[in-house]
């Protein structure tokens, strides 16, 4: 079960279906720090399992502190407590990236996989099939007075509506908040917050009048406790997430990109270059691997990432970007 606590390995068993081409029989020592959104940590969760498995000298880590709580730890005060790795399911801040200057740390942006954020309700419920935005915004955006389903629409039943979804250190909470209610950490505060999904699966599979939201992947992990709801867009064509979906760009506007942000003095250790290298070789492997399942990019952002990595290609390309819809113009430009 994943939780704030490091953890080293996510799967319970190897996935014997990827290789370690950067390994050649190299026994490498080290470590490898990991932190942040526990949506990515599936990700490099099975990513440092694996790595693990052709390099056992090597400890790779993975926390889970949020995406915002991640780049607290990437961009610690003191040099001893950083992590080399942060996840993120959002793009870094300005005010992050202002502390990075301040602390003179350089570090590397890679685009690793594209997620969408599910809203779901308890597997009980027959009356909600559907949400639209503005109703979603009515429900969560601060000082909503909305405690009742039958307040959300007509001929809806009257049920205390109980919601569930990410603690505000968490990029999934930035992204829903900005792409629902208009605004970053525009949210009401009286829900059942957690930076924990499995915590939030708990929750709403156990109340019948519950409504959460988190990522794709962990519905996915645990849907036969959970009913998924489509999202309308406003425009009377309701969607329901799902790979196909995500990968398309229908999903709107629930769909984001998946980061890691990778310490330029790190990437310099045998160790975390290794774990790297192997990564972007599988990364297709990994991140669609049905035990992870995310929408993998494309072949030629995989290569990019690694050509940036091994450039020394520092700074962010996406914190001047409006939006991140076309990550391959983005990237390209910068």
């Amino acid at each position: 079960m994943l939780s704030k606590a490091r953890v080293g390995v996510l799967l319970g068993c190897t996935l014997s279906l990827l290789t370690a081409p950067t390994a050649r029989g190299e026994k490498l020592t080290g470590s490898v720090k990991i932190d942040g959104s526990s949506t990515v940590a599936p990700i490099t969760s099975a990513a440092a399992e694996m790595f693990m498995a052709k390099q056992p000298r090597v400890r790779v880590t993975v926390g889970i502190s949020g995406t915002g709580g991640g780049f607290k730890k990437f961009l610690d005060q003191k040099e001893s407590l950083r992590t080399d790795i942060s996840d993120a399911s959002r793009a870094i801040k300005p005010t992050e990236l202002k502390r990075a200057a301040s602390l003179g740390i350089e570090f590397i942006e890679v685009p690793i996989g594209i997620d969408g954020i599910a809203v779901m309700v308890h597997p009980s419920n027959t009356f909600i099939e559907t949400l639209t935005v503005d109703e979603l915004k009515k429900i969560w955006e601060p000082g909503s007075s909305i405690t009742n389903w039958s307040q959300v629409r007509k001929g809806l039943p009257n049920l205390p509506i109980r919601l569930y979804g990410p603690g505000t250190d968490s990029g999934t909470f930035d992204y829903f908040t900005k792409a629902i209610c208009g605004k970053e950490k525009a949210s009401r505060s009286d829900y059942t917050a957690s930076e924990s999904d499995n915590v939030l699966v708990r929750g709403i599979a156990g109340d019948k009048g519950a409504l959460g939201y988190f990522g794709y992947s962990y519905y996915e992990a645990n849907k036969n406790k959970l009913k998924l709801v489509a999202i309308d867009n406003s425009d009377g064509h309701p969607v329901a997430p799902s790979l196909d979906v995500i990968r398309s760009g229908a999903y709107k506007p629930l769909s984001r990109p998946l980061f890691l942000y990778v310490n330029a003095e790190s990437f310099k250790k045998p160790a975390v270059r290794s774990f790297l290298q192997f990564f972007f070789e599988n990364a297709r492997k990994i991140v669609e691997h049905p035990r992870v399942n995310y929408v993998a990019l494309s072949d030629s952002l995989y290569t990019m990432g690694w050509q940036r990595l091994e450039s020394g290609k520092t700074g962010s390309a996406t914190a001047k970007a409006k939006g991140v819809k076309n990550l391959n113009k983005i990237f390209t430009d910068h």
